[in-house]
Formats: structure tokens, sequence, C-alpha cells
């Protein structure tokens, strides 16, 4: 027991003390989970709203393709990805292996399916009403958008909120593609576990603390949003 209360107690030294090399991780976490996070969310909603508001040939596969996507094991892309970029391979002259470059790549095949894919769901069920409901007002087409996603708002925060989650989480992909380099490409998770086989726990710790934290502040903001549109 005392080695726990040891170990939280150092965590909470690094964490307070604002530790160059914890905080290194977070800073780069941060960086590719957002810029990841917004390439993906600027594609997926509209190519999901646009999927689910429109009739076309292969539809249904699609979205099966989609959905089938949303599981896709992380290291399996991660290793697509090297693949692609490695010296020999296809892009590989771009020399973009083991940069944060690559990691926002990777993440945003991650991350894109399931902001279109919970943006497929949610529209498919709202959007017939809500376009009804914008040609009743006489609303034209950006009004109509805009209506659109106002009535919207809470599947999207989701479907944005999930991305971040699968993002800031990941490990597989990124420890493939980045290589976990320190002050280059080491995030909070491949830090983490690094530091377990290192048997650094206190760190491991800290870092787990500090990604605990911002997991709670995202999905307190999707709790306001549901709990707005009346879901709790």
């Amino acid at each position: 027991m005392d080695i726990i209360v040891e170990g939280f107690s150092e965590a909470l030294r690094l964490i307070i003390s604002l530790d160059s090399e914890v905080f290194e991780v977070v800073r780069t976490s941060l960086y590719v989970t957002f810029v990841s996070l917004v390439i993906a969310g600027a594609a997926g909603i509209p190519a999901g709203l646009l999927t689910a508001g429109h009739e076309f040939r292969l539809k249904g596969l699609l979205t099966r393709v989609i959905y089938t996507l949303m599981g896709m094991p992380p290291v399996l892309c991660g290793l697509v990805v090297y693949v692609v970029f490695m010296r020999r391979g296809l892009l590989g002259s771009l020399s973009l292996n083991y940069t944060t470059t690559v990691m926002v790549i990777a993440q945003i095949l991650l991350i894109f399916p399931i902001i279109m894919g919970i943006t497929i769901g949610a529209a498919r069920e709202r959007q017939g009403d809500v376009r009804r409901l914008a040609r009743t007002l006489g609303a034209g087409k950006w009004q109509t958008g805009v209506l659109l996603l106002f009535e919207l708002r809470a599947g999207l925060v989701t479907a944005v909120v999930s991305g971040f989650s699968r993002g800031i989480s990941e490990v597989g992909a990124v420890m493939i593609v980045g290589g976990n380099i320190e002050g280059r490409t080491r995030t909070m998770t491949t830090y983490i576990s690094q530091l377990k086989g290192m048997g650094e726990f206190e760190r491991a710790v800290a870092v787990g603390i500090i990604l605990l934290i911002l997991s709670f502040a995202v999905n307190s903001v999707l709790y306001h949003f549901q709990k707005t549109d009346g879901v709790f």
C-alpha cells in the first residue's frame, strides 16, 4: 500500500511541477489528435450528411464499409500507412515515416470513419424532418444547411468527441508509424507503454492521470450537449 501511495504522490508532484518530459508528450499527443480531428471532422461530417441525405447506387455498400472501418484495428491501419510511406513504398520519396505528419495521417484514417458513420446515423433519423420543416418555412439552401447542423448538433458533437477519444487513446498505429521518438513522436499512450516496460510507474501514472482529465473534460462537453437536447 505504501508503494502505491508513494507512486501516486510522485505522479501528482510531476503534474504540479509541470515536468518538462511529461508535458512534452502531452503537447505532442494534443497536436496530433487535434490536427487529425479537425481534418477528419471537416471531411467526415459533410460526407456523412451527403450520404444520409441522398440516394445513389452502392449507398448501402458504402455505408457498410464505413461502419466496418469504424472498428478497424489500429495496428492494421498503422501497418498500411507505414508500408505506403516506407522508403520502398508508394510514397516513400516523401520520407514521412517517424514524423508527426504521418501520425496525423494514420489517425485521420482511424477517426474519419467514426465521424462519418455516427453522422450518417444521426442524420438518417432526423434529416428528412428538418428539410421538410425548412421548406415549410421557405428557407433557402444555406439556411436549410444551418438549420440541419443546429438540429443535429448533439449527434455531431457525439461524432467529434468519439473521434477525439479514438485519437487521444491511440497507441498501436502511432507506435508503428511514429516510432515513439523522444522529443518528436512520443505520445502519452506510447510513453505509458514504454514507462511500464522500464518500471517507471510514477511517470506512467502521471501521464495516465492527465489522459483521464482530458477525456473527462471532452466527455463533459458531450454530456452538456446531450443534456441540453434532453437525452439525459
